[in-house]
């Protein structure tokens, strides 16, 4: 390999290991998916429009309102343990 051909083969691996932090940098920045989850979030830490007798973020009175939720990584929700029971996708009465 003479000195042209090593110095084009260095800045084809420089290339393509550049290309891969930037994806990597970009999936690193996208958000994770969420979903809603009813009966896990603490009085006062829940998200927007929990339902009847909520109005948003933050109002509900009680801890594990079943009728509240908290938004969290999708396929996480319903192995959430609280003292009333498993985290719901759907609301709880």
């Amino acid at each position: 390999m003479n000195t042209l051909q090593t110095t084009l083969a260095a800045s084809a691996v420089l290339a393509l290991m550049g290309g891969a932090a930037a994806a990597q940098d970009n999936m690193a920045k996208k958000p994770a998916a969420m979903e809603k989850c009813y009966g896990v979030a603490k009085a006062g830490h829940n998200d927007c429009k929990a339902g009847a007798g909520t109005t948003c973020a933050g109002t509900s009175k009680t801890d594990y309102d079943g009728k509240a939720f908290k938004e969290v990584p999708v396929g996480t929700c319903v192995t959430i343990k609280t003292p009333k029971g498993m985290g719901s996708l759907t609301p709880k009465a």
